[in-house]
This record gives C-alpha cells, structure tokens and sequence, in this order.
C-alpha cells in the first residue's frame, strides 16, 4: 500500500455544474422533482439500511431530512406554477461544491463531526 503525502498543488475543492440553463415551466419542473426525489431515495435507503441493521435504530434525523426535501420539492412546484407569464423561461442554476475534509484527530478525543 502507498502512502501519498499531500502536496500544496492537490486540489481539495470541486465544483460540479450539475445543472445550467434556461428552461421551460415543465422541463424545470421535471428536473428539480428528479434532482430532489434522487436525494429523498438515497435518504429513505440509508433509513432501510439502519433498521436493517437495528431494528431499534433512531431515523429521527433520516425522517427530518426526507421531510426537508419533500417540504422544498412542494415549495418549487408551486413557486414554478405561481409565475403565470406566458412563454416565460426559468434560469436553473445548481452547483454541487465538494471538499475534502479530514477529521481532527487527537490522542484525547477520537469523534468526527
């Protein structure tokens, strides 16, 4: 096994334009339901996979999340159908922003956030 030392060059920050563009009311419409019902179901996975291994396990803040999504998802579709202009287009911007984060490690206390 390698062991590879971080260099100052490495890159620990990358943005990813998942979504760009102009839409019409259904086109953004069916993004924003896929883009927020994909996290709602690895949300509800993650949930299975916890009772799966406890049956006793706390979903409180699975439960919160999904209700989150479903809570933004609801508040899209009616500000998308409140814009009531014809032939009005919707600009769609969304940027998924990744850091590498290394927990903080100390003789004293082993717990990561």
């Amino acid at each position: 096994m390698e062991i590879k030392e971080l260099t100052q060059t490495e890159q620990k920050l990358q943005h990813v334009d998942l979504v760009k563009g102009d839409f019409t009311r259904m086109e953004a419409s069916h993004i924003i339901g896929a883009l927020i019902d994909q996290k709602i179901n690895f949300h509800k996975i993650q949930r299975l996979q916890h009772w799966e291994g406890n049956h006793d396990c706390e979903t409180r803040d699975l439960d919160g999340r999904i209700a989150e999504l479903e809570e933004q998802k609801r508040l899209a579709r009616e500000f998308l159908s409140n814009q009531n202009q014809s032939g009005c287009v919707f600009n769609i911007k969304g940027t998924l922003e990744i850091q590498v984060k290394h927990p903080a490690y100390s003789t004293n206390n082993h717990s990561a956030n």
